[in-house]
């Protein structure tokens, strides 16, 4: 699951972009200007930041050059009603990964911060197979011994984020971090129902372990 941060002053459009995103089944916060990105970026690994150039507080310029000095690993795709192409150079020399001109349509949002999201995790196979399981996370397809397997947004989130370990365990706070959103409750008990769900629709026998204390992995 891609984690984004959306910073956009411009409240209406900033909320419309996050439910956008999370409609496609990424994990979204919301933030509305420059100073609270430069609270947030350090807290939550984001693999992507969707950021306003012209923002109140501390500039898009600066929130930019402040995440490319850091060793956080979020691209960041930067937004502008500036068209010139002086612009969208000044864009990209101070550190930003792509550039988009508003107005714009989700759909190429969208794309663009699926490609964002492939760039800031390390390469894995395009197709992850494990005990069984084949998960295509391009073609948002799963597939158990041959059997398709239709499954919510959050557990194809959970199921690639395990199937990504290669037989690691993955903590339920690590799981929440990737596949929900920060207004999560931290307490809630939506990672172990959503396993639960998980290794319904997957099957028998059981390949989702739970590590006690600890977490899940597909070993």
């Amino acid at each position: 699951m891609v984690r984004i941060l959306v910073v956009e002053d411009e409240k209406m459009l900033a909320d419309a972009v996050a439910e956008w995103l999370r409609r496609e089944a990424f994990a979204v916060d919301v933030v509305y200007d420059g100073a609270a990105a430069l609270e947030r970026i350090p807290v939550n690994e984001y693999d992507v930041v969707v950021l306003d150039r012209d923002l109140p507080l501390v500039h898009g310029d600066d929130v930019c050059r402040a995440i490319s000095a850091s060793e956080a690993a979020a691209r960041v795709l930067m937004l502008t009603a500036a068209t010139g192409v002086r612009d969208r150079v000044a864009g990209l020399g101070i550190g930003a990964d792509d550039y988009l001109t508003k107005p714009f349509a989700f759909a190429e949002l969208s794309a663009r911060v699926h490609a964002l999201g492939r760039r800031a995790r390390p390469a894995t196979p395009p197709v992850l197979e494990r005990a069984g399981i084949r998960l295509d996370p391009a073609r948002r397809e799963v597939y158990r011994d041959g059997r398709f397997v239709p499954l919510a947004n959050k557990e194809f989130a959970v199921l690639t984020e395990l199937m990504r370990a290669s037989g690691g365990v993955v903590s339920a706070e690590q799981l929440l971090e990737k596949a929900w959103d920060e207004n999560i409750d931290p307490f809630t008990n939506v990672v172990r129902v959503t396993v639960m769900k998980l290794r319904r629709k997957l099957g028998e026998p059981q390949v989702v372990e739970t590590v006690p204390g600890v977490g899940y992995r597909v070993p």
